[in-house]
Protein backbone atom coordinates (compact mmCIF):
# COMPACT_ATOMS: atom_id res chain seq x y z
CA UNK A 1 0.00 0.00 0.00
CA UNK A 2 1.27 3.42 -0.79
CA UNK A 3 2.48 5.40 1.77
CA UNK A 4 0.79 8.81 2.43
CA UNK A 5 2.49 12.23 3.46
CA UNK A 6 0.89 15.34 5.18
CA UNK A 7 2.21 18.80 3.97
CA UNK A 8 1.32 22.37 5.17
CA UNK A 9 2.12 25.31 3.07
CA UNK A 10 1.01 23.13 0.50
CA UNK A 11 -0.43 25.62 -1.94
CA UNK A 12 3.11 27.03 -3.71
CA UNK A 13 6.58 26.45 -3.29
CA UNK A 14 8.38 24.17 -1.45
CA UNK A 15 5.16 22.76 0.03
CA UNK A 16 3.68 22.16 -3.90
CA UNK A 17 7.18 20.79 -5.39
CA UNK A 18 7.37 18.27 -1.99
CA UNK A 19 3.75 16.89 -3.01
CA UNK A 20 4.56 16.80 -6.69
CA UNK A 21 7.98 14.92 -6.18
CA UNK A 22 6.46 12.72 -3.62
CA UNK A 23 3.69 11.80 -5.87
CA UNK A 24 6.35 11.06 -8.37
CA UNK A 25 7.68 8.41 -5.61
CA UNK A 26 5.01 6.66 -5.27
CA UNK A 27 3.39 8.51 -2.11
CA UNK A 28 -0.14 9.65 -1.15
CA UNK A 29 -0.44 13.52 -0.40
CA UNK A 30 -2.73 15.49 2.16
CA UNK A 31 -2.50 19.12 1.15
CA UNK A 32 -3.01 21.16 3.91
CA UNK A 33 -2.88 25.51 3.24
CA UNK A 34 -5.60 28.33 3.59
CA UNK A 35 -5.75 28.60 -0.15
CA UNK A 36 -7.90 26.19 -0.89
CA UNK A 37 -8.51 27.17 -5.08
CA UNK A 38 -4.36 26.87 -5.22
CA UNK A 39 -5.11 23.01 -3.63
CA UNK A 40 -7.50 22.18 -6.07
CA UNK A 41 -5.36 23.45 -8.94
CA UNK A 42 -2.88 21.29 -7.37
CA UNK A 43 -5.07 18.20 -6.46
CA UNK A 44 -6.09 18.25 -10.38
CA UNK A 45 -2.54 18.39 -11.26
CA UNK A 46 -1.70 15.46 -9.19
CA UNK A 47 -4.67 13.46 -9.48
CA UNK A 48 -6.30 10.64 -7.35
CA UNK A 49 -3.09 10.62 -5.10
CA UNK A 50 -3.62 13.93 -3.54
CA UNK A 51 -6.68 15.04 -1.09
CA UNK A 52 -7.29 18.72 -0.32
CA UNK A 53 -7.50 19.44 3.25
CA UNK A 54 -7.86 22.98 3.74
CA UNK A 55 -7.45 25.32 6.81
CA UNK A 56 -5.16 27.45 8.90
CA UNK A 57 -1.87 26.25 10.50
CA UNK A 58 -2.42 28.16 13.57
CA UNK A 59 -5.74 26.65 14.52
CA UNK A 60 -5.12 23.19 15.91
CA UNK A 61 -8.97 21.97 15.12
CA UNK A 62 -8.18 23.01 11.48
CA UNK A 63 -5.02 20.65 11.53
CA UNK A 64 -6.79 17.82 13.59
CA UNK A 65 -9.90 17.76 11.18
CA UNK A 66 -7.39 17.55 8.36
CA UNK A 67 -4.91 15.43 9.59
CA UNK A 68 -8.17 13.05 10.51
CA UNK A 69 -9.31 13.40 6.77
CA UNK A 70 -6.19 12.39 5.53
CA UNK A 71 -6.11 9.13 7.73
CA UNK A 72 -9.40 8.16 6.83
CA UNK A 73 -8.73 8.49 2.82
CA UNK A 74 -5.21 6.85 2.53
CA UNK A 75 -5.41 4.64 5.69
CA UNK A 76 -2.47 5.98 7.60
CA UNK A 77 -0.49 8.93 7.84
CA UNK A 78 3.86 7.60 7.64
CA UNK A 79 5.31 11.22 7.12
CA UNK A 80 4.04 14.83 7.74
CA UNK A 81 6.08 17.95 6.16
CA UNK A 82 5.18 20.95 8.70
CA UNK A 83 6.57 23.56 6.21
CA UNK A 84 3.96 26.36 6.45
CA UNK A 85 5.63 29.39 7.50
CA UNK A 86 6.31 33.26 6.28
CA UNK A 87 8.50 36.29 6.59
CA UNK A 88 7.83 40.20 7.78
CA UNK A 89 6.27 42.97 5.08
CA UNK A 90 8.63 45.08 7.10
CA UNK A 91 11.92 43.46 9.18
CA UNK A 92 13.26 44.49 12.00
CA UNK A 93 12.72 45.03 15.83
CA UNK A 94 11.52 48.85 15.69
CA UNK A 95 10.89 49.34 12.30
CA UNK A 96 8.66 46.11 11.98
CA UNK A 97 4.47 45.91 12.55
CA UNK A 98 3.77 44.85 15.39
CA UNK A 99 0.63 42.72 14.49
CA UNK A 100 2.59 41.49 11.57
CA UNK A 101 5.06 40.40 13.62
CA UNK A 102 3.42 38.32 15.79
CA UNK A 103 1.25 37.06 12.76
CA UNK A 104 4.99 35.49 11.56
CA UNK A 105 5.54 34.23 15.06
CA UNK A 106 2.34 32.56 15.16
CA UNK A 107 2.52 30.39 12.00
CA UNK A 108 6.36 30.13 12.35
CA UNK A 109 6.53 28.51 15.85
CA UNK A 110 3.23 27.96 17.22
CA UNK A 111 1.96 26.78 13.88
CA UNK A 112 4.93 24.11 13.96
CA UNK A 113 3.88 23.21 17.22
CA UNK A 114 0.53 22.73 16.59
CA UNK A 115 1.09 20.49 13.35
CA UNK A 116 3.49 18.04 15.57
CA UNK A 117 0.46 17.89 17.92
CA UNK A 118 -2.00 17.11 15.29
CA UNK A 119 -0.18 14.56 13.59
CA UNK A 120 1.74 12.95 16.06
CA UNK A 121 -0.48 10.77 17.08
CA UNK A 122 -0.96 9.14 13.40
CA UNK A 123 3.06 9.28 13.30
CA UNK A 124 3.54 6.87 16.38
CA UNK A 125 1.13 4.34 14.88
CA UNK A 126 3.25 4.23 11.69
CA UNK A 127 6.51 4.82 13.53
CA UNK A 128 7.00 7.88 10.93
CA UNK A 129 8.74 10.93 10.10
CA UNK A 130 8.20 14.34 10.54
CA UNK A 131 10.33 16.97 8.92
CA UNK A 132 10.21 20.34 9.77
CA UNK A 133 11.17 23.64 7.24
CA UNK A 134 14.03 25.31 8.88
CA UNK A 135 16.46 27.86 7.05
CA UNK A 136 19.94 28.78 7.00
CA UNK A 137 18.37 32.23 9.07
CA UNK A 138 18.18 29.84 11.64
CA UNK A 139 22.18 28.19 11.64
CA UNK A 140 23.64 32.25 11.65
CA UNK A 141 22.77 35.15 13.03
CA UNK A 142 21.43 38.08 10.83
CA UNK A 143 21.16 41.88 11.94
CA UNK A 144 17.83 42.09 13.60
CA UNK A 145 15.92 39.48 12.18
CA UNK A 146 13.03 38.26 13.91
CA UNK A 147 12.03 36.05 11.46
CA UNK A 148 15.77 34.39 11.77
CA UNK A 149 15.27 33.80 15.14
CA UNK A 150 11.75 32.44 14.32
CA UNK A 151 13.45 29.30 12.59
CA UNK A 152 16.86 28.87 15.54
CA UNK A 153 13.40 28.16 16.71
CA UNK A 154 12.24 25.16 14.85
CA UNK A 155 15.72 23.69 14.65
CA UNK A 156 16.11 23.72 18.17
CA UNK A 157 12.44 22.41 18.55
CA UNK A 158 13.12 19.91 15.68
CA UNK A 159 16.59 18.04 17.71
CA UNK A 160 14.14 18.16 20.83
CA UNK A 161 11.52 16.49 19.08
CA UNK A 162 13.52 14.23 17.48
CA UNK A 163 14.56 13.50 21.24
CA UNK A 164 11.09 12.56 22.08
CA UNK A 165 10.12 10.84 19.14
CA UNK A 166 13.19 8.13 19.13
CA UNK A 167 11.19 7.03 22.04
CA UNK A 168 8.90 5.47 20.17
CA UNK A 169 10.64 5.00 16.45
CA UNK A 170 9.65 8.06 14.71
CA UNK A 171 12.30 10.56 13.51
CA UNK A 172 12.12 14.03 13.23
CA UNK A 173 13.88 16.17 10.67
CA UNK A 174 15.33 19.77 9.41
CA UNK A 175 15.48 20.96 5.94
CA UNK A 176 17.49 24.26 6.10
CA UNK A 177 17.65 25.79 2.89
CA UNK A 178 18.98 29.23 1.74
CA UNK A 179 17.60 31.13 -0.68
CA UNK A 180 14.87 29.63 -2.61
CA UNK A 181 13.43 30.80 -5.56
CA UNK A 182 9.92 30.96 -4.44
CA UNK A 183 6.90 33.31 -3.83
CA UNK A 184 8.64 34.37 -0.63
CA UNK A 185 11.17 36.01 -2.59
CA UNK A 186 9.15 39.68 -4.18
CA UNK A 187 11.27 39.60 -7.20
CA UNK A 188 12.26 35.86 -7.55
CA UNK A 189 15.45 34.32 -7.24
CA UNK A 190 15.85 31.93 -10.15
CA UNK A 191 19.36 31.77 -9.82
CA UNK A 192 19.22 30.67 -6.73
CA UNK A 193 18.16 27.13 -5.16
CA UNK A 194 15.10 26.06 -7.15
CA UNK A 195 11.60 24.43 -4.94
CA UNK A 196 12.57 20.99 -6.33
CA UNK A 197 16.24 21.16 -4.60
CA UNK A 198 14.26 21.16 -0.67
CA UNK A 199 11.69 18.95 -2.11
CA UNK A 200 14.28 15.85 -3.05
CA UNK A 201 16.12 16.58 0.30
CA UNK A 202 12.67 16.22 2.10
CA UNK A 203 12.35 12.90 0.35
CA UNK A 204 15.40 11.88 0.88
CA UNK A 205 14.58 12.14 4.79
CA UNK A 206 11.59 10.25 4.59
CA UNK A 207 12.55 7.47 2.04
CA UNK A 208 15.32 6.79 4.45
CA UNK A 209 15.71 3.00 5.91
CA UNK A 210 14.16 2.91 9.55
CA UNK A 211 18.06 2.40 11.00
CA UNK A 212 19.04 5.86 9.68
CA UNK A 213 17.59 9.27 10.93
CA UNK A 214 18.84 12.43 9.04
CA UNK A 215 18.34 14.95 11.59
CA UNK A 216 19.42 17.68 9.09
CA UNK A 217 20.00 18.47 5.86
CA UNK A 218 21.12 22.49 5.21
CA UNK A 219 20.94 23.46 1.22
CA UNK A 220 22.55 26.46 -0.16
CA UNK A 221 22.92 27.77 -3.62
CA UNK A 222 26.46 27.52 -5.48
CA UNK A 223 25.91 30.94 -6.62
Amino acid sequence: MAKTLFITGASSGIGAATARVAVDSGWNVALFARSADKLRDLASELGERALVTSGDATHIEDLQQAVAQAAGQFGSIDAAFANAGRGLSTPGTEAGDLDDIRGMIDLNVLGVILTARAVLPELRKTRGTLVLTGSAAGRRHISGSIYGATKWFVHGYAGNLAEEMREWGGRCSVVAPGMVDTPFFDEGAPDKLQPEDVAKAVLHMINAPERAAIREIYLMPQT
